[in-house]
């Protein structure tokens, strides 16, 4: 066999090695990136996130709302604002009817 043949074969060789090395890789950094996504310990609940959305909300001055915690596929009408219990539920925004104003906030005629 000629020397030139054995060369090209062994750089061949190498080229897959690497090849295979970085695909290896790369499947591995994407399998643990996902566990670390799925770990239980990772999981928020739907209160904690409920209590989170809902001191934001109030911050912002928003009064007339409701977050409910309902079963993924389920949503209704409401805006879906986050997952909780590890995916399997959905936080939902809904505005409600605003409130009457209260007498003593109402002016009184002089």
């Amino acid at each position: 066999m000629p020397l030139l043949a054995i060369l090209r074969s062994n750089e061949e060789n190498i080229m897959k090695t690497w090849t295979v090395a970085a695909a290896l890789l790369f499947v591995g950094t994407c399998a643990f990136a996902q566990t670390a996504q799925t770990d239980p310990a990772a999981r928020k609940s739907c209160d904690d996130l409920k209590a989170e959305v809902t001191k934001k909300l109030e911050a912002k001055g928003v009064t007339s709302y409701s977050l409910d915690a309902v079963d993924k596929g389920k949503e209704g009408d409401g805006k879906v604002i986050g997952t909780c219990d590890g995916g399997t539920k959905s936080l939902v925004y809904s505005r409600t009817a605003a409130t009457q104003a209260k007498p003593s906030a109402e002016k009184k005629p002089q």
